[in-house]
């Protein structure tokens, strides 16, 4: 059990509470660098990966760490089993350095876009469904009007793009908030509900059966995102509840294209989102070989959101395509 901060000691370190002044942490040495190892470690769990995120040695990190509890005098870290986790002061810091980084962020960003004379940039990240539904004309609308605005997008799985919005890599994502994530940390307005399909190969044997029950499907390959991803959560429960064995011969990926290329070259089954599946089945590609298999079931996946990280203010770029998607899924509902 952590003992209280004025009796707590370790490797030499003394702390004396009265000897503590605002500018302290300034007037002693604390750098940059600093703050950024202390967030590498709270992220990265590990001195050695938090070192190969810096680009700096192992041992150069584990100096800089005993240079920073010589500075604020209280322990910052404890080794644990598989690496090392951060006291309740290393914690503390963290959070701070977090927002002291994100603030030197966009006061570079923002002085770039000054000397360049562009109009901004935007960093964002969504799940596949509504990056194509609502993210894809929120751009269009976007660039006629701004054409100066840069747009960076990540499509990637909800417990992917939390933890990217958190590190403050996203200035706001279209996701969900995963349940081990403290939903404290977010602000989040619903947008509407994921609806998946299943994709086969054209020619598929099943087509033939016109449209095809849960006890069709078991025996056949499928394609899946990796296990405990949303959507294939989804599936298994919707196999579970009816007492449907599930699928044994399975692919996981998280690669879109390569779940296609599955899906085109073999007799694979995939969920994947519904906008996703009409707009590949629509294409005059190899991709478009897949189509979507007519099934008597549904498959609703958690709804999603626009999320923000709290207490975080977005650059104005950021907020004018934030608004419009806002308003692209009021639309729509």
């Amino acid at each position: 059990m952590e003992k209280p901060y004025n009796e707590y000691s370790r490797e030499g370190i003394e702390i004396h509470t009265d000897s503590f002044r605002d500018d302290t942490l300034l007037r002693t040495g604390l750098k940059l660098n600093h703050l950024r190892m202390i967030v590498a470690i709270e992220d990265h769990g590990q001195i050695s990966a938090a070192a190969e995120a810096m680009a700096i040695s192992q041992p150069a990190a584990s100096r800089m760490l005993s240079e920073m509890e010589a500075i604020v005098k209280v322990p910052l870290y404890e080794r644990i089993a598989r690496g090392v986790v951060l006291t309740s002061f290393g914690s503390a810091l963290a959070k701070r350095a977090r927002k002291i980084l994100l603030e030197l962020r966009e006061a570079s960003r923002e002085i770039g876009e000054l000397r360049t004379g562009k109009g901004g940039s935007v960093y964002i990240g969504a799940v596949t469904a509504p990056a194509i539904s609502l993210v894809v004309p929120a751009i269009r609308r976007v660039t006629r009007n701004y054409p100066g605005i840069a747009i960076n997008i990540q499509v990637e799985t909800s417990n992917v793009l939390a933890r990217e919005l958190l590190a403050a890599h996203h200035d706001f994502i279209i996701s969900r908030i995963p349940d081990e994530l403290n939903p404290r940390l977010f602000a989040a307005h619903e947008l509407g509900v994921e609806k998946a399909c299943l994709i086969v190969r054209n020619g598929h044997p099943l087509l033939e059966k016109g449209v095809v029950s849960l006890k069709d499907l078991p025996g056949h390959d499928w394609v899946f995102q990796p296990p405990g991803t949303l959507l294939r959560r989804r599936v298994e429960d919707v196999f579970l509840a009816a007492g449907v064995p599930l699928p044994e011969n399975i692919v996981n990926t998280s690669s879109l294209l390569l779940t296609l290329a599955v899906v085109c070259k073999t007799d694979a089954i995939a969920p994947i989102a519904v906008d996703m599946a009409e707009f590949i089945c629509g294409q005059t590609s190899r991709a478009g070989e897949a189509c979507i298999l007519p099934i008597d079931f549904d498959i609703d996946v958690k709804p999603y959101s626009l999320i923000t990280a709290r207490e975080r203010a977005m650059p104005p770029s950021a907020r004018l395509l934030y608004d419009l998607i806002l308003e692209e899924g009021r639309r729509g509902t």
